[in-house]
């Protein structure tokens, strides 16, 4: 509790006849009901508190019990690959990419919605999957979009993969403006 010392002191400060001095009046404030407030206050916080559940992206994990052969199957006609280049370009073909390169084609982060949806759609989908390959150049955002696109679309399916070299050339070959290699049937 606050408190004030109104004794005055002893006297001894008057120093002529007539002279009239004010009391000197020390305060002392006693800080003990605030430190036990503040001390309750942390206690009910401790206590009340919810410790923060970490949040991350359920992951479809294959199932441990089938044959190795079995876990990694996937019909030609459900599968969509698809690349992600610089500059936020994506490229994206269906099935196995073709010796020339015919259905590989060129897309952006608006357009690739639709080319996943109408996959959806066109697919069982137990047979859809959906292959994601990030090249050298590509950076963590568009990764991190790609799968965000995958959540918004309820893919269940979905792997990143590392891409192949034939790949790889043919993003830079169409990114470049030059010819796209020939493919030896990856």
């Amino acid at each position: 509790m606050a408190e004030m010392d109104t004794s005055g002191g002893g006297g001894k400060h008057k120093k002529g006849p007539g002279v009239k001095k004010g009391k000197k009046m020390s305060t002392r404030v006693d800080l003990t009901p605030m430190v036990d407030l503040g001390f309750l206050l942390i206690t009910f916080f401790i206590f009340t508190t919810t410790m923060s559940q970490p949040t991350a992206m359920k992951l479809n994990l294959p199932d441990d019990t089938a044959t190795p052969e079995e876990q990694n199957k996937a019909k030609e006609s459900g599968a969509l690959t698809i690349l992600l280049g610089k500059d936020n370009h994506v490229f994206y073909y269906e099935g196995i990419l073709a010796p020339d390169g015919s259905n590989f084609k060129s897309s952006n982060f608006k357009e690739i919605r639709d080319e996943i949806i109408h996959k959806k759609q066109t697919t069982d989908t137990a047979d859809l999957v959906v292959v994601i390959k990030p090249n050298d150049e590509s950076n963590y955002k568009n990764v991190i979009d790609i799968l965000d696109e995958m959540s918004i679309n309820v893919i269940k399916r979905y792997a990143l993969v590392d891409i192949s070299p034939i790949e790889d050339q043919m993003i830079k070959a169409t990114e470049g403006g030059g010819t796209a290699p020939a493919t030896s049937g990856q």
